[in-house]
């Protein structure tokens, strides 16, 4: 059995749960754990309960997986958006990455990971499936493949482009960004002017 490292169990117990957060160590978790014990108790509960409410009300779009507190999230409900072309991107970082730029107004597909083998994930891990079902239901006539340039996400393109080739669908498009995103750059980590650019200046994919 693991010794206690401090006096109080519930000091303990709040720095082993919050050094569990990513990025976050036993010292900086022991900080924060104590800069709350220093602040107003209403604070406390407040952070506490927004967190439970989060977790809680929080759901998947059931049409492009975003984050959504409705069965549909707001931006596949808004009729503004231009529904004939899809922006595949990783993550939902990577959606609000795009949503910065001001210059993309089409819908998502979150596709929740990028296949990755030494990590175990597969093309059946992530939602690449419904995204071919999205775009044999009809109305799409571009898909741009927004993955971060890494070894993966090329995999990932090439992979998601081989499958929607081979929908046959006439009309449709499949793009990718153009390099202003460094190679083996993380899309979230690229500044909005580069990512706004690399939007605008799209390029077909080529097999």
């Amino acid at each position: 059995m693991m010794e206690q490292e401090f006096s109080s169990t519930l000091l303990e117990n709040a720095v082993t749960e919050l050094s569990r957060l990513p990025g976050v160590g036993r010292k900086t978790a022991l900080r924060l754990a104590l800069y709350m014990l220093r602040r107003d108790e209403r604070e406390a509960v407040a952070l506490g309960q927004s967190i439970i409410d989060m977790r809680r009300g929080i759901r998947y779009c059931r049409v492009c997986h975003n984050i959504s507190e409705t069965e549909v999230c707001p931006l596949c409900s808004d009729n503004r958006r231009d529904r004939s072309t899809v922006c595949v991107v990783e993550n939902v970082k990577d959606v609000l990455s795009v949503e910065r730029t001001g210059r993309f107004t089409g819908l998502y597909h979150v596709l929740g990971g990028i296949i990755s083998p030494i990590d175990g994930i597969g093309p059946d891990n992530i939602e690449i499936a419904s995204l071919v079902e999205r775009v044999r239901a009809g109305g799409i006539k571009e898909v741009i493949l927004a993955l971060s340039p890494t070894m993966e996400g090329d995999t990932t393109n090439y992979y998601i482009f081989r499958k929607l080739s081979a929908l046959e669908i006439p009309g449709l498009s499949v793009t990718r960004l153009a390099r202003g995103v460094a190679v083996g750059n993380e899309l979230e980590y690229t500044d909005e002017l580069t990512l706004g650019r690399s939007i605008l200046d799209r390029r077909p994919f080529e097999n």
